[in-house]
Formats: structure tokens, C-alpha cells, sequence
């Protein structure tokens, strides 16, 4: 989650915990469960999930540029034994125009 700039004011960061073991699951932890379980192939049932959002989140150097924004998640769960993440992007994708960052050795997701 490299090179989003928030130096000059624009775009946040915020993120929400679900602790569900042995409580109701909220709406969006149970499309987190059903993506698992869809994408994956598996049986799933979240114990704890994490959602941290980037919001209209600049490239860095914000300096240079700040009306190019991008707004995605990162969706950390575990049933305690296993653990995923989900990545999602604003309808599009990246808008960030790689081109023009000081490393063009871009990679979008994780390793």
C-alpha cells in the first residue's frame, strides 16, 4: 500500500474491525464470507475481518498532482486457521497513471 501521498490534505484513511467470533455477523462480513467462499471453493466463517479503506488517496508526490485519486480496500479476515485478503479497486481500476511515478516497477496487489 505504497505511494499515496496524503501530505497536501487530500483523501484518508480509515478502517473498521469485525470481531465476530460467537456474535451476529454484519452484512459485510458475510460478503466477505460468501467472496471466500465463491473465489476459493471452500467452506469459510469469519472470526475476526478487517477493512481498511484508502479514499480518493493521491499518487505520491502529491505535489505534483492531486486530482488524480483512487479510493480501495484491503479486507483482512481469518476463521482462526486460515487467512485471506481481498483487494478491491474502485470501479475502473487504478487510475494512478503509473507512467509517470519515480519507479515504474508497479505492482498492484500483493506478494
Amino acid at each position: 500500500w505504497d505511494n499515496a501521498d496524503f501530505s497536501r490534505g487530500v483523501g484518508t484513511t480509515f478502517y473498521q474491525e469485525f470481531s465476530t467470533l460467537n456474535t451476529a455477523k454484519p452484512p459485510f462480513v458475510r460478503d466477505v464470507e460468501a467472496k471466500v467462499r465463491r473465489y476459493l471453493r471452500s467452506s469459510y466463517s469469519a472470526a475476526w475481518t478487517l477493512k481498511i479503506t484508502w479514499e480518493k488517496a493521491p499518487v505520491y508526490a502529491a505535489r505534483t498532482d492531486t486530482r488524480k485519486t483512487i479510493t480501495y480496500q484491503a479486507v483482512l479476515t481469518t476463521d482462526g486457521f486460515r487467512s485471506y485478503i481481498l483487494m478491491l479497486y474502485q470501479d475502473g481500476g487504478m487510475q494512478w497513471d503509473y507512467t509517470r511515478l519515480t519507479s515504474t516497477n508497479v505492482l498492484i496487489g500483493y506478494t
